[in-house]
C-alpha cells in the first residue's frame, strides 16, 4: 500500500492546525471530538474523508488542499472565521462581531445572493376562485458565502431561499424559518428534506421512494401522518419537487423584554 498520500495529508493538516494557533486538545472541543487521539492520529495519516469539510473550514483552508491535492492552502473565496484568543489568553475563541448589511451593501467577493421563493395568490377572473403558485419574487435577497455553498455541493446559481410555515416538521425546522433550496438536486434520495411546490402550496418534506410512487413524511410525525401518492396523484396535483433543503435556520424569539 503507498502511504506517500498518507503522509502528504498528514503533513498538510499538521501545517493547518500550527498555522490555526489551536492545540489538538482545542481543535478536538470545537469539533466536539470525545478526545484528542484523533488529532494525534490525523497528524500521521491525515483526515478522514467523512471529516474533511468540517475540519477545512475550522482551519480555514481549502478542503482540496486538505485532501493533498495540488491548490493553494487558501484562494480569496476560502470561508473566513477569523477565531482570536480572550484577552486573559484562555484556551476560550471569539467570534468577530456580525457586520450588519442591508440590500443597498455591496456583495463580497466571496458572496453570492439567493432569490426567494414563495406562494403567490393568483387572480383566476370574475367568479372564479383564486388559486396560488409558488413563484420567485423580486426584492427580498438572502446571502451566502461561496464556500458554504461549495461545502453543502449547491451551485450558487441553482440556491433559492423560502420561509418555512407550520410546525409540520417542529422542532427541527420552525415555522417562520428560512430555509435554502438546491433547485439542482431534485432527484429523490430517500431520507433527504425537499421542498415541494403541491398543487401551489409550498411544502417542506422528507421524501422517500415507494414502488407506485412518493412517500412524504413529516419530522413531527405524531401529529402529521404520512402522505403516499402513486404517479397518477402526482400528476392531477401537481406534485412538483423544487428542490433539496440544505440548510435552514433557527432562531429564538426573546420571551422577557428586550435587552436593547
Amino acid at each position: 500500500m503507498n502511504k506517500q498520500p498518507q503522509r502528504l495529508k498528514g503533513q498538510r493538516f499538521r501545517q493547518a492546525l500550527e498555522d490555526s494557533g489551536l492545540t489538538g486538545a482545542e481543535l478536538a472541543r470545537l469539533l466536539d471530538l470525545e478526545n484528542d487521539q484523533n488529532i494525534t492520529n490525523w497528524k500521521v495519516r491525515g483526515v478522514p474523508s467523512y471529516m474533511t469539510g468540517q475540519v477545512a473550514l475550522t482551519l480555514v483552508v481549502e478542503r482540496e488542499w486538505l485532501e493533498g491535492k495540488d491548490v493553494p492552502m487558501r484562494t480569496p473565496d476560502t470561508e473566513r472565521w477569523p477565531l482570536r484568543r480572550a484577552a486573559n489568553d484562555s484556551p476560550l475563541y471569539i467570534l468577530e462581531p456580525l457586520a450588519p448589511w442591508d440590500s443597498d451593501t455591496p456583495l463580497e467577493d466571496d458572496e453570492v445572493e439567493l432569490r426567494l421563493y414563495k406562494e403567490v395568490e393568483l387572480s383566476s377572473g370574475p367568479g372564479k376562485v383564486a388559486r396560488t403558485e409558488v413563484q420567485e419574487i423580486t426584492g427580498p435577497k438572502l446571502r451566502f458565502s461561496r464556500a458554504t455553498m461549495r461545502s453543502c455541493g449547491v451551485d450558487p446559481s441553482n440556491a433559492v431561499f423560502a420561509t418555512n410555515s407550520g410546525n409540520s416538521n417542529h422542532p427541527l425546522i420552525l415555522s417562520g424559518a428560512t430555509v435554502g433550496i438546491d433547485k439542482g438536486m431534485t432527484r429523490i434520495i430517500d431520507g433527504e428534506i425537499y421542498a415541494i411546490d403541491h398543487d401551489g402550496h409550498f411544502r417542506i418534506k422528507f421524501l422517500q421512494r415507494t414502488p407506485t410512487g412518493v412517500r412524504m413524511r413529516s419530522f413531527n410525525a405524531a401529529e402529521y401522518a404520512d402522505e403516499d401518492y402513486d404517479f397518477d396523484e402526482i400528476m392531477a396535483q401537481r406534485v412538483v419537487i423544487l428542490g433539496r433543503i440544505f440548510w435552514w435556520s433557527s432562531i429564538r424569539p426573546l420571551k422577557g423584554p428586550s435587552l436593547i
